[in-house]
């Protein structure tokens, strides 16, 4: 008895390899909405992975980096807002 033959399955050796989309660049998309930072560190990741492999997603990470930037800055900037609001409020002498 002799094995079976699995030639006629395999993948042809000229056929292009297409790399997948880099999971760290749609992470760094949805943790710009969810946590920012992480999201800015999950796209320099990205960028450095899409990089080294090849892979989709580069736009993917850029979107990602600028959106958590963008949502970080304005974090802060709500934050110190409210830091300061508070603080006028709580020194009035009344």
């Amino acid at each position: 008895m002799s094995q079976p033959s699995y030639t006629e399955h395999e993948r042809p050796t000229n056929a292009p390899q297409v790399a997948g989309t880099n999971v760290m660049a749609i992470l760094s998309l949805v943790f710009a909405f969810v946590f920012a930072p992480a999201g800015i560190v999950l796209g320099h990741i990205a960028k450095k992975q899409i990089r080294r492999t090849g892979e989709q997603g580069g736009g993917l990470a850029t979107a990602g980096l600028v959106l958590s930037y963008i949502f970080t800055i304005l974090g802060v900037l709500g934050f110190i807002l409210i830091f300061v609001a508070a603080m006028s409020t709580g020194n009035s002498t009344a």
